[in-house]
C-alpha cells in the first residue's frame, strides 16, 4: 500500500503567498498519488503560526474547499521551529512520512519526488540541501554560508546548506517525540535521532510573494539558540582560554616582581589599565557565555509546552 504523506507547511503572516503556493503542494501530492508513490489519503497540513493576518481565514477556506487541505493554528505566535515542531507532532501518528516545507515558495517543490524516491529506497530522513545560492545577495551569501561553518565549528551537528526542508518517516517521528527540549533547533536535533538518510540537492528560487520573515537579527539568535542548545564547546573554550589568561597572568606576576627586585621598576598606569581592561572583558564575555546556558537551563526546567494548538480545521473527535 503506498504511504500516506503529509506536507507540514508553517505559516506566519503570509496572506499573500499562501494562495498561490498552496495549489503547488496540492498539485504535488496528486502528481505523486498519480504516479502510485503516495496514497491519495495524503494531505497537505498548514500549521498557522499566531498570524496577525488573514493566514488562518484562507487557510480554514481552503479546507473547506477540498478535504486534501487541512490545518492547525497555534494560540499565539511561538516561532517558526515551534510551528514545524506542532505540525511534525499532530502529523506522525496520521501518515508515514512528512515533508516540512516553507510557504514561500522558495524550496523547490519538485525535489519532493527525489525525496519519496530515497524513502522508497530505504531512507527514513531525506535533507534538502541547496546546491547553490545564486540568487542570494553577496551579504545573505557570506552570512548564511558563515551560520553554517560557525555552527560546525562549535560542536552543533548540522548539515550544510540544510535547513528545515526534510523528510522525515513517521518512524524517526515517534522516536523524535522523546526529546522534550524547549528550545528547538531542528536541523541540529534530527541528526540525533539517526536512522538510514541522505541529502537530495535543489535550488532555491526567489520568494513568490510577500516579505521575509527570517532577517540577520533571527539567524543569529537560531545560530546562539543551535550551539547552546546542542553544544558545551563554548564553555570548554572558556575554560582553556581562562586557564591561557591565568598562565599569562602568572608570568606577568612574575615578570613584575624580577623587575622590582632589580629596582627598574617604572611606576604607570597604562599598563596597569589595558590588564584591567583585557580582564574585565574576557570575564564579562565569559560570564555571558554561561549565562546563555543557564538561561537554556532556566527554560528546560520549567518544562512549559513548546505549543498550544487552539484550533484545528477538523473535528479531533472523528
Amino acid at each position: 500500500m503506498p504511504a500516506v504523506l503529509y506536507i507540514v507547511v508553517p505559516c506566519y503572516n503570509e496572506q499573500e503567498v499562501l494562495p498561490i503556493t498552496a495549489p503547488m503542494f496540492l498539485q504535488k501530492i496528486r502528481d505523486l498519488a498519480a504516479a502510485g508513490k503516495i496514497s491519495d489519503e495524503s494531505r497537505v497540513l498548514f500549521v498557522n503560526d499566531g498570524s496577525k493576518d488573514k493566514t488562518w481565514e484562507i487557510i480554514s477556506g481552503l479546507a473547506r474547499e477540498d478535504e486534501h487541505y487541512l490545518g492547525i493554528s497555534q494560540s499565539r505566535n511561538r516561532g517558526h521551529q515551534n510551528a514545524v515542531l506542532a505540525g511534525l507532532m499532530e502529523a506522525k501518528d496520521r501518515c508515514d512520512i512528512t515533508i516540512s516545507i516553507d510557504c514561500d515558495g522558495q524550496d523547490d517543490i519538485n525535489a519532493m519526488d527525489k525525496m519519496v524516491d530515497e524513502y522508497l529506497n530505504g531512507c527514513e530522513v531525506v535533507y534538502g540541501v541547496r546546491e547553490s545560492r545564486d540568487t542570494d545577495t553577496f551579504f545573505k551569501r557570506f552570512t548564511a554560508q558563515s551560520f553554517y561553518k560557525f555552527l560546525s565549528a562549535m560542536g552543533a551537528e548540522v548539515v550544510y546548506n540544510h535547513a528545515d526542508y526534510r523528510l522525515v518517516s513517521s518512524r524517526v517521528l515517534q522516536e523524535f517525540a522523546n526529546f522534550k527540549e524547549v528550545n528547538l533547533f531542528l536541523r541540529g536535533m534530527i541528526p540525533l535521532v539517526g536512522f538510514k538518510s541522505t541529502c537530495v540537492g535543489y535550488s532555491r528560487a526567489e520568494r513568490i510573494a510577500g516579505k521575509s520573515h527570517y532577517p540577520l537579527k533571527k539567524m543569529l539568535a537560531l545560530a546562539v539558540d543551535g550551539i547552546t542548545s546542542l553544544s558545551v564547546k563554548p564553555l570548554h573554550m572558556i575554560t582553556g582560554f581562562g586557564v591561557l589568561v591565568a598562565f599569562a597572568s602568572f608570568i606577568g606576576v612574575l615578570w613584575a616582581i624580577v623587575t622590582a627586585l632589580l629596582g627598574r621598576a617604572v611606576a604607570g598606569w597604562a599598563s596597569t589599565t589595558c590588564i584591567v581592561c583585557f580582564v574585565s572583558g574576557v570575564q564579562l564575555i565569559c560570564l555571558g557565555i554561561i549565562g546563555e546556558y543557564v538561561g537554556k537551563i532556566y527554560m528546560e526546567t520549567k518544562q512549559r509546552p513548546r505549543y498550544i494548538i487552539s484550533e484545528r480545521t477538523w473535528n479531533e473527535e472523528k
